[in-house]
């Protein structure tokens, strides 16, 4: 027979396990009502970002093939500098290539005075694309200079690269070349930038030797720390200014069960990223100043796309 003791002692731990398991009940019932406001919130934002293109329903049935056995899968983002009544033209184009058997993503910027042919346009700077006929005509024209297909494309708006990097908590990216612009100095060594330092540092290219190659690199850098740090466990917890930011600033032909499956298939892809550069030269035809990119070299990045592609 048990003690009088030993009985109050058992009525206590079954008290302590009664609160124990209100309290992860509590927690449980928390995390639930959050993982709905999180996933009715991201919806929300996917709808509001999403903008097919016209040309979506030719490659659907690929799209989803890919995606299923998680072939590699190319995007397209698009910086563009918009103003009121004025379009815009895409300051900055940069293709990406995610291949999660390698676990690799090729990145390349196309420079945007790049002398290419602009379906029904004819030859003209690549960034006059956008211009002429916006993201739609952005993918047709780079498709045709890469020789591949785009499977989905983001158009950023520029100005909202300052917002985004401020609601991540800003971005760490490692800097070369020590220069000053806008207000902001930019020393050599692992940096650490706000929204508005992260812009400057993405737009200048009078000072860099390299011009708009240079530019590209620094571009590079911050997507990579912004996908780097949208990633991080930390930016969970900024959910709401993130979703907000993205949603008022960011178009998109990616579908909500597209985007789960590309971040839960090819998230490896983000550790291991192969740089390519396009080589040309600066050429003045007619009254334009062009990028011009040879034939050879052309093949070559085409090349350099395809095995990447088939690459196991």
């Amino acid at each position: 027979m048990q003690s009088r003791k030993e009985l109050k002692k058992q009525k206590k731990t079954k008290k302590k396990w009664k609160y124990l398991w209100i309290i992860i009940g509590v927690l449980l019932v928390g995390l639930l009502i959050y993982g709905l406001y999180f996933y009715n919130k991201l919806n929300d934002t996917v709808d509001t970002m999403y903008t097919p293109l016209d040309s979506d329903g030719e490659k659907e049935d690929e799209i989803k093939d890919r995606l299923s056995n998680k072939d590699t899968i190319n995007v397209l983002l698009l910086g563009v500098d918009e103003r009121e009544g004025d379009r815009g033209r895409s300051d900055t184009m940069m293709f990406l290539s995610l291949n999660p058997d390698t676990e690799e993503m090729l990145m390349f910027s196309i420079p945007r005075d790049t002398r290419v042919n602009i379906p029904g346009r004819g030859e003209d700077k690549i960034n006059h694309a956008y211009a002429f006929g916006g993201a739609e005509l952005s993918v047709q024209t780079v498709e045709e200079f890469l020789d591949t297909t785009i499977h989905f494309y983001s158009k950023v708006n520029m100005e909202g690269l300052k917002d985004g990097v401020d609601a991540l908590g800003g971005v760490t990216i490692n800097n070369e070349r020590a220069f000053s612009y806008e207000g902001h100095d930019f020393p050599e060594g692992e940096i650490t930038l706000n929204g508005d330092a992260a812009l400057s540092y993405a737009r200048e290219r009078k000072q860099d030797s390299r011009g708009d190659l240079g530019r590209n690199d620094r571009q590079q850098k911050i997507i990579d720390a912004i996908i780097q740090e949208g990633m991080s466990f930390e930016s969970f917890t900024k959910v709401d200014s993130i979703l907000t930011t993205v949603g008022d600033n960011v178009e998109t032909n990616l579908q909500m069960n597209e985007m789960r499956k590309l971040f839960l298939d090819y998230r490896g892809t983000r550790d291991k990223t192969i740089r390519e550069e396009i080589q040309g030269s600066g050429q003045t035809i007619g009254n334009g100043w062009y990028y011009v990119v040879p034939n050879e070299e052309q093949q070559r990045i085409q090349s350099v796309v395809e095995e990447h592609m088939n690459k196991k």
